[in-house]
């Protein structure tokens, strides 16, 4: 166990907090220092609720003292994305048209992680609307990498990975369309899981039928990411995509015998997507560790054909239902490409969106009939390494030009157009000691597997045991 609060796990610190050796107080007010004093250097939190967290956890300690049954995460702070309506806190979703903003209720997700026990400290940066993989706006700034603060630290859920690298929180929550749970966990040497479509249910939303894009936990470690999900997955009424699975199976232990897994690997999609060399030299070790599990592991890849002009045409589609009005209304004041987006969306016509389901079925039938060969499909989450903070988005990778902000993305949204549950997990460093992680998929709603493996390759290479050196 860490000696450092702040480097606790969350699974260390609820021990601590329920047999009162800390409390909840001092939790809290070690965090508080820890982002004083780190988050200067990279921007990650961006709403501070200092006053209101001190209140919640003296609270807290009342309710333990006095017998009340708490909840799971009893005690734990945790900053909420800034797209996550958070009642009572400012909610800007990035954004200078939502500035002054003040949410007047929890969105489903942030409900979850409060009535669990969670204390609200803040807000966690993001891209304005969470469009992009790398996490700036006009209203606070660009979030750095706490690794090297001239590089990004990825998005969507970009100030929450940051957070978690410097022990600002133990646990956080994200969402995740393109990869915005698993690119920023990548580049900040954390872990973040996409869980199947509707394990994790979404309220209030305007597409409750949607599957593309998701909510789920982040985390420094595989065992407190699947805490933070036993908490916010479960049925929900408001969801008609909910899955009845409860959430609770999540905090069983991920302890398995990996012997005779079926593992394929990949370290560019089957040769379909450009992959920085760097990237791929720092996850061949990734193939040894798991068959020193006694996996057996082969070079293998599913075919993702029709996953690019899936997750395009969705994507377009839900952007223009989501912030059309916006841009009719504000669109001299919404960064280029997310109007470049929503214009996509409105081109789109009815033929095309039967097209993308057409090829979005197909796709799923493909991946359903490779995961009867393999168990587990391993693959990098991001083509690139952290790319110079400056830039909106990597102008090549591995020399082939990127034509847009989204082209360096698809070794993550080839997965999200499966529907496939995936997780990123730590697996090296480059040269520069920039870090690089794993993608973990799993099986049609193979969720609780995918963690498994996930928490065996962590004990196996450690790697989630380095935190950055922020002289703090």
């Amino acid at each position: 166990m860490s000696t450092d609060i702040c480097y606790c796990t969350a699974t260390e610190l609820t021990g601590l907090l329920r047999q009162r050796r800390l409390s909840a107080r001092e939790v809290v007010e070690a965090h508080l220092d820890r982002i004083e004093r780190t988050n200067p250097a990279v921007n990650a939190v961006v709403t501070l609720v200092a006053e209101r967290a001190l209140e919640e956890a003296h609270a807290a300690d009342e309710r333990l003292a006095a017998g009340v049954d708490v909840g799971p995460l009893h005690g734990l702070p945790i900053a909420h994305k800034d797209t996550h309506a958070t009642a009572d806190v400012r909610t800007t979703f990035g954004s200078p048209l939502y500035a002054d903003n003040i949410a007047d209720q929890d969105e489903l997700v942030v409900e979850r992680l409060r009535t669990a026990g969670a204390i609200t400290i803040g807000k966690t940066n993001v891209p304005e609307f969470a469009a992009g993989s790398h996490t700036f706006n006009s209203l606070f700034g660009t979030t750095a990498n706490p690794y090297d603060p001239s590089k990004s630290a990825g998005g969507s859920s970009g100030g929450a990975a940051a957070a978690l690298a410097c022990g600002m929180h133990p646990v956080a929550d994200g969402s995740d369309m393109g990869g915005s749970l698993r690119n920023p966990a990548s580049f900040c040497n954390v872990v973040g899981f996409r869980p199947s479509p509707g394990r994790v249910p979404s309220w209030p939303t305007q597409a409750a039928w949607t599957t593309m894009g998701v909510q789920g936990p982040m985390a420094r470690t595989v065992e407190d990411a699947a805490l933070t999900l036993s908490v916010l997955a479960g049925p929900d009424n408001r969801s008609p995509i909910a899955l009845e699975e409860p959430g609770a199976r999540f905090a069983d232990s991920l302890d398995r015998d990996l012997t005779g897994l079926r593992v394929a690997f990949s370290t560019d999609l089957g040769g379909t997507v450009p992959v920085d060399p760097a990237v791929s030299t720092a996850l061949e070790p990734a193939a040894k560790h798991l068959a020193e599990l006694g996996c057996t592991v082969e070079r293998a890849c599913p075919d993702f054909s029709g996953a690019e002009e899936v997750f395009r045409t969705l994507r377009a589609w839900e952007f223009d239902l989501g912030l059309g009005s916006l841009r009719d209304h504000h669109g001299d004041r919404l960064k280029a490409s997310l109007v470049d987006n929503i214009d996509t969306g409105r081109l789109l016509r009815g033929t095309d969106i039967a097209r993308a389901e057409q090829l979005h079925t197909e796709l799923f039938h493909r991946m359903r009939v490779f995961f009867q060969q393999y168990d587990i499909l391993l693959l990098p989450v991001s083509q690139v390494a952290p790319f110079d903070l400056e830039l909106e988005y990597p102008r090549s990778v591995a020399g082939v030009p990127c034509e847009s902000y989204l082209d360096w993305m698809r070794s993550c949204y080839f997965v999200s157009a499966t529907g496939c549950p995936a997780l990123s997990v730590p697996a090296g460093f480059t040269p520069e000691g920039l870090p690089i992680g794993l993608q973990i998929v799993g099986p049609h709603r193979g969720d609780f597997t995918v963690l498994q493996v996930g928490h065996a390759f962590e004990q196996a290479t450690k790697l989630t045991n380095r935190h950055p050196d922020l002289g703090a």
